[in-house]
């Protein structure tokens, strides 16, 4: 029976191309798989699949009324999942993040691992079944890492990250820094596109004592010219915490080069209060500076879950 992986909604690198490596590697393991996307691929994402000869996965909105079953990756929670989730059956997930209001009905098999990303562990398990990666495929695999990483300078970076860069790099037969530096500033382009895709391009929501934390990201060379464009980012992150039901909004503009972010922020007055009890200061204008903070997933999430669970 055939089974969609995917990653999760507003897909970033990982979830685009990790996918595509992990229905790789479950295929000539003897599944029928197809990797998808819950969404386009960004401006980086499109880099790299062009750069390794990829075409970018079809974009599903629901799946049952293609499959019983699913492989998740980069992922778990529902709300960062297919809407359909409940409807079909989970046989695999691989993934990097907190576990979070996950449950099965049946049993399946679930690897998580504390590394900056998910196809570091998917090269683990190419190497403990003993597939051999092909070379395009193993650039792919390098992009995720770079991307999650931010060319391993983030501080989920581990030892594993480093190993698999340098062995993917390889196959793959590419400068990992010179290649990272272009993949990276590739997706960085945002003079071209409208807030409301920026807020949506990279983002994800989470459930925290009942609250509905909205967290995106938007890399970026130029964060002063990122920042001229301040009140149209709060205007359409109104727009859509009010249609979708956000008691928080929260948008990093990261620098890329310089490892700092500026976050812009819009929610309710308790929710707020947690984002500023989070950091440790308070809103200003809209505003909070973030110094030495470009991950999502180490930097933001952890300190807001303890904030909003007091």
């Amino acid at each position: 029976m055939k089974e969609l992986v995917f990653g999760h909604r507003s897909p970033d690198t990982d979830a685009i191309d990790t996918a595509i490596a992990f229905s790789y590697l479950q295929n000539q393991l003897g599944y029928d798989t197809e990797a998808v996307a819950l969404g386009e691929p960004s401006d980086e994402t499109k880099y790299a699949l062009n750069k390794f000869g990829y075409q970018a996965p079809r974009v599903v909105k629901i799946v049952a009324n293609e499959v019983d079953a699913v492989m998740l990756i980069d992922h778990n929670e529902p709300q960062q999942s297919v809407a359909d989730r409940d409807k079909v059956t989970v046989t695999h997930v691989v993934d990097h993040h907190r576990i979070m209001n996950f449950e099965t009905k049946a049993p399946l098999f679930y690897r998580a691992e504390p590394v900056g990303c998910t196809s570091t562990i998917v090269w683990e398990m190419f190497n403990e079944k003993g597939v051999e990666i092909p070379s395009k495929l193993a650039g792919l695999m390098l992009s995720a890492i770079i991307s999650d990483t931010l060319l391993l300078k983030s501080p989920t970076t581990t030892e594993l990250d480093k190993k698999a860069v340098k062995a993917l790099a390889e196959i793959a037969g590419v400068d990992y820094e010179s290649y990272g530096l272009a993949m990276l500033k590739a997706g960085t382009n945002i003079a071209d596109k409208s807030e409301s895709d920026l807020i949506d391009q990279d983002a994800k929501s989470f459930e925290l004592n009942g609250s509905t934390i909205r967290v995106a990201q938007i890399n970026t060379v130029d964060l002063p010219e990122a920042m001229e464009r301040k009140d149209a980012f709060l205007k359409a992150m109104q727009t859509e915490a009010d249609a979708q039901g956000y008691d928080l909004f929260l948008v990093l503009l990261t620098d890329i080069l310089n490892s700092n972010s500026k976050g812009l922020a819009i929610g309710s007055t308790d929710a707020q209060a947690g984002l500023e009890a989070a950091f440790d200061q308070k809103l200003q204008a809209n505003e909070l500076d973030l110094p030495g903070v470009v991950s999502r997933k180490k930097q933001i999430v952890p300190p807001l879950t303890s904030a909003f669970e007091k």
